[in-house]
This record gives C-alpha cells, sequence and structure tokens, in this order.
C-alpha cells in the first residue's frame, strides 16, 4: 500500500471536510455544499455528475465485473443547543480543549475536525471519495454516490436515486459513523400516531366516554405485547410510546387523545405486517407515518462480510438508520467517527480516524 498517497489523500480530505463544515447543509439545503464538493472533484480532476443536490462518480473497468458503491452523505441536521464553539466555524484552539475534555486527553488544533456534519457524515463523505480516487485507474468496477436528504428520509436522496440509475449496483459500503466496524444488520424505524376516539362530556356529571383512559388501555396492550419472531442478529422489535397529547380543560372529557409509537423492527418483520399486528389488539386508530423506513441485512454468505471477517474488521447489528434501507443490493454500513457524537452538541472527528478509514477501505476494496 502506497503510504505517501494515502497520507496525501488524508491531508486533502482534511482539508475538504473543514470546508464543508462551514456551509450549513441541512436537509433539503444541501445546494451550497454540494457545489463546494463538486467543485474541488473538478479541481481533482474527478469526473462527476451532479444530480440535483447528490453527487455520482463512475470508474468502470469493464461490463462484465461487479460494481461496487461507496455511499455516504452531505446533509445534516439543525444544530442543537449548548454547542461550546461554533458549529459551523470553531475556534479550532477552544475546540480542541473542549474535546480533549471529552475523550480524556489533550489534543491538538491539527489532530480534529469540529463542527456540525464532521461525524455524521462529513468523515465518511471525504474518506470514501479519497478511496475513490485511490482506485480510479483500477482494475474494478467502482460507484461513489454522495447523497442529500438522508437525514430527514426525502424522496430526491438515495430513494430517488436508486429508483432511477443505480439499481445495477452490485454491492455497498454505506458509510456511517461506527468506528470502522462493519454493520451486517440494522434496525428500521416506524412511527405510528394513534388517535383514541371518545365522547366528551363535564368531568363534574362523569359523562361521556374518556379517550383519554382508552388510550392507557392501548398503550399497557402495548407496553406488554411481544412479537414473536426474534431475529438472530438484531433480536426483538423495540416499541416505545413516546409521546402522549389529550384534553382541552380541566373539567371537560377528552373525546379525543393521541400518541407516538416509535418501533425499530427487525428483518423477521415487514412494517407492513408490525402495522396490522398492533392495530389487531389496539382500539386506537394507528396511522403510520412512514412504511418506507425498512430494517436491512447483510446477504447470507456475502462477499463483503467474509472481506470484513478476513481483515479483522469486527462485525455487529446498528441500531440506527442508514441510506442502507433505500437500497435492495448487499451491504454493509461502515466508516469512521463515532455515532454516539452524532446528533449531539460539540460534534467532531479525529484526524486519524478519517487515515485509518481510508487505509481500511482501501484494503476492504483490495480483496472484495
Amino acid at each position: 500500500m502506497n503510504n505517501q498517497k494515502i497520507q496525501t489523500l488524508a491531508a486533502e480530505a482534511v482539508e475538504l471536510l473543514r470546508e464543508m463544515v462551514a456551509i450549513p447543509s441541512p436537509s433539503f439545503e444541501e445546494a451550497g455544499v454540494c457545489s463546494r464538493i463538486s467543485r474541488w472533484m473538478s479541481d481533482k480532476h474527478i469526473e462527476h455528475q451532479r444530480v440535483g443536490n447528490n453527487i455520482i462518480a463512475e470508474h468502470t473497468a469493464g461490463q462484465n465485473l461487479p460494481t461496487l458503491m461507496l455511499c455516504a452523505h452531505i446533509d445534516t441536521v439543525i444544530p442543537c443547543e449548548g454547542y461550546s464553539f461554533d458549529p459551523y466555524l470553531p475556534d479550532y484552539a477552544h475546540a480542541a480543549e473542549v474535546i480533549g475534555e471529552a475523550i480524556g486527553r489533550k489534543v491538538n488544533s491539527t489532530e480534529i475536525v469540529a463542527g456540525l456534519g464532521s461525524n455524521d457524515d462529513g468523515a465518511s463523505v471525504v474518506s470514501m471519495i479519497a478511496a475513490y480516487r485511490f482506485f480510479q485507474k483500477s482494475d474494478i468496477n467502482l460507484t461513489l454516490v454522495l447523497t442529500c436528504e438522508e437525514e430527514r428520509s426525502g424522496k430526491d436522496g438515495m430513494t430517488g436515486l436508486w429508483i432511477k440509475q443505480l439499481n445495477r449496483i452490485d454491492y455497498a459500503i454505506v458509510g456511517e459513523p461506527t468506528g470502522m466496524k462493519a454493520a451486517t444488520s440494522e434496525r428500521g424505524l416506524l412511527v405510528i400516531d394513534a388517535t383514541a376516539h371518545g365522547i366528551s362530556g363535564h368531568a363534574a356529571r362523569n359523562e361521556g366516554k374518556n379517550a383519554l383512559y382508552i388510550a392507557l388501555e392501548d398503550i399497557e396492550k402495548l407496553r406488554r405485547h411481544e412479537f414473536s419472531r426474534i431475529s438472530p442478529r438484531m433480536g426483538k422489535v423495540n416499541l416505545n410510546v413516546t409521546q402522549i397529547n389529550a384534553g382541552t380543560a380541566h373539567n371537560v372529557i377528552p373525546d379525543t387523545c393521541t400518541f407516538v409509537i416509535d418501533i425499530r423492527p427487525t428483518e423477521q418483520y415487514t412494517n407492513e405486517e408490525i402495522l396490522e399486528e398492533l392495530q389487531g389488539i389496539c382500539v386506537s386508530e394507528l396511522k403510520p407515518r412512514n412504511l418506507s423506513n425498512r430494517s436491512s441485512a447483510t446477504h447470507e454468505n456475502s462477499q463483503l462480510q467474509k472481506a470484513a471477517e478476513s481483515i479483522g474488521i469486527e462485525t455487529f447489528s446498528s441500531p440506527t438508520t442508514s441510506d442502507w434501507m433505500r437500497i435492495t443490493c448487499d451491504a454493509v454500513k461502515m466508516g469512521p467517527g463515532d455515532s454516539a457524537r452524532s446528533h449531539r452538541k460539540d460534534e467532531f472527528v479525529l484526524v486519524s480516524e478519517i487515515k485509518d478509514a481510508i487505509r481500511t477501505y482501501i484494503e476492504f476494496i483490495n480483496i472484495l
């Protein structure tokens, strides 16, 4: 492996990531960061196309060879409260002090990239660009896809790309902060809005039919419910009621009560099956927000899993969703950084994590 080339790729990746962080790019507002990445890739002579706020680069060595996709997302969530430094243009001396305290050792400003999107998912973006550059003249088919709208499940990100032009891909690495461990499964997401219907009345006269009590009875059923099919990789389907709302005044029996159910499915159930099973035990009306956020799992006898195991990459089951749920080819989820830093204040990634990711991606691709 060409160490000098990797050092150069890593240094340029870090430079690009700091520029990306400085450009606000919440879901549906990625035009600025997409343009910057596109100009940077053009400057580095990386042929690519821009599809909306997505970027696609393709290296084809032969029509009969399988194609590997490297995929990561360029959008971010909105910055949360309490940042110790500017989430877009941090004072790096101060950020280094904050991050050093967080990880329990002193770091200097050259060892980190700090700010919103640095960890999720900018580190994967720039590491995958570097890996793609490394293989630009190789004898493999490699496609690099940088997507928008991932954080909000938008239709113009991977969802639209996969349907329109990427469903020929044979296998994929989905870049997310996993500490370069390989997730061979991830839970889906099913959010249900439930409404209990009652009859309003005067509380003093015990009139009406209390929708709040109906909802509480259903919530208790949900709390006790267990799905029978257990995933060998992910275990049980996880279900939690997370919000409830009812009533207009202290002396009025509520005629409606709404509550929200957060469900993290496994590959043992479709979202439609889960909805049907829960509606069968609930009096309340259940309406899903989205049925497409399915769970995912690496295929049996997968070359990707074999490659990970052959070079000692740890595998695990991920509790979080990603663009993996929007593709149908064999895949693993693997990228630099730590999922625990995502969607929280003082986001960061270590430069050493980016360097390690580039090396690992290259080694992984070489043995596929």
